[in-house]
């Protein structure tokens, strides 16, 4: 055992000495493995990272919400101009629905609308996303507060003129001040602030609720009626173990007999299941995986092929040395590992770099976009091994040339 670990050492000795003297040739072997590990990482740090952010915007939420609308979240066999003829839900379905369904936690109603701008005496803060909805959304979206409070059932159903803003809207109109029980404008009314979300930092898909206000749906239903120009949706949260399909069902079953639809008819609406959501997310990044390790692969291939042929000019120019050592007793094994070391403790160092430049390139992102993008261990150790895997198999075919080489014939030949 301690003559392996001996002939290990000085395996590895040789490696480094010969990488040490030949600074300009290892420089160019290492770009090619350095240049793959890079792009592998850089591709599963980044999936890794848009996942960590998903499920930590979706952590509030239950995966078996629902969201019954005329729109699909995904995509669709029923054909656009069909989909288009679709009525939308309407707000006695949701009074309906949250009367009669069983095994619901929570039924909740709200509006899409467009963004609009709020005031509050000189200050104005533009492009703000506006969360017309019932009572339940506050639960629903599994809301914090630094300040005050939700609007409840009684201000929800009378459409009381009160709002709920974000925490970056409330900086913004405020700064310091408290904001709860001052007046702002919005839709040319008047509306008082009852509630300032916690801060949530930015989301995944671009808004969060920093960014945005709640007020109730009922207000604009009263100013506007149930316009074209504001797309409704009902929003239901199924008890914890239900049997989701029979749940769908029922739902479908409760909607068609409120608008009285016949046996056979095709359904007029979607019932989009969040989970289902993150399922086809996951996909999406599934596919950026693939896509990530196929373009990698070429790099690493590319970085395979340099390693090798550097080793193979390695063995000519030492092959003087190799006679000698085999002349003075050294075994082929001792050849062998030399060589291999060689190539694995190149090819390493070439994924220890690209393995750096991730890191680099992910604190400065974080810094730079406000969002964590996170190498984990596992892609580190990832990483090393592959590098370790690509020298091992670019140095074999070297390493044996170089251990069968006659010592005779060595000697000679770099006489």
């Amino acid at each position: 055992m301690l003559l392996y670990l001996r002939l290990l050492k000085e395996s590895l000795s040789f490696a480094i000495n010969a990488l040490r003297n030949n600074k300009l040739r290892t420089l160019l072997s290492l770009l090619g493995v350095t240049i793959g590990i890079f792009s592998i990482i850089a591709v599963l740090a980044a999936v890794d990272s848009l996942d960590k952010k998903i499920s930590k915007d979706l952590s509030s939420l239950d995966k078996n919400t629902i969201y019954l609308m005329k729109f699909s979240f995904g995509p669709s066999e029923i054909p656009q101009w069909k989909r288009e003829q679709f009525p939308n839900v309407k707000y006695d379905e949701y009074v309906n629905l949250k009367n009669s369904l069983n095994n619901t936690d929570q039924v909740g109603y709200q509006l899409w609308v467009n963004k609009e701008t709020l005031k509050y005496d000189s200050k104005t803060v533009a492009d703000v996303r506006i969360n017309p909805s019932s009572f339940e959304m506050g639960d629903i979206d599994g809301l914090s507060f630094e300040k005050g409070r939700f609007y409840n059932e009684s201000e929800s159903n009378s459409g009381t003129a009160v709002i709920v803003l974000g925490y970056e809207i409330a900086q913004g109109l405020f700064g310091d001040i408290d904001p709860i029980g001052k007046n702002i404008r919005l839709y040319g009314q008047r509306f008082t602030v009852i509630g300032v979300i916690a801060k949530q930092g930015a989301g995944f898909f671009g808004d969060s609720n920093d960014t945005s206000v709640y007020l109730p749906a009922n207000f604009l239903r009263r100013m506007y009626g149930d316009s074209d120009a504001m797309t409704p949706m009902i929003i239901l949260k199924p008890t914890k173990g239900v049997d989701m399909e029979a749940y769908k069902a029922e739902v479908s079953q409760k909607l068609r007999a409120i608008r009285g639809m016949k046996a056979g008819e095709m359904d007029n609406f979607f019932i989009n299941v969040l989970s289902g959501f993150t399922d086809f997310i996951d996909g999406i990044l599934g596919q950026m995986n693939v896509v990530g390790w196929i373009i990698s692969g070429f790099s690493l291939l590319v970085g395979g092929f340099g390693i090798a042929n550097i080793m193979f000019v390695s063995v000519k120019e030492r092959t003087n040395l190799i006679g000698i050592q085999k002349s003075l007793g050294a075994k082929n094994r001792f050849i062998l590992f030399q060589f291999l070391f060689e190539a694995i403790i190149l090819s390493v160092i070439g994924g220890i770099i690209g393995l750096l430049m991730v890191w680099g390139i992910a604190v400065i992102l974080t810094k730079a976009l406000d969002f964590e993008f996170v190498l984990s261990f596992g892609n580190i150790i990832l990483g090393t091994t592959l590098a370790a895997l690509i020298g091992l198999i670019s140095g074999i075919l070297p390493a044996i040339s170089a251990a069968n080489l006659d010592p005779v014939e060595a000697i000679r030949t770099g006489m």
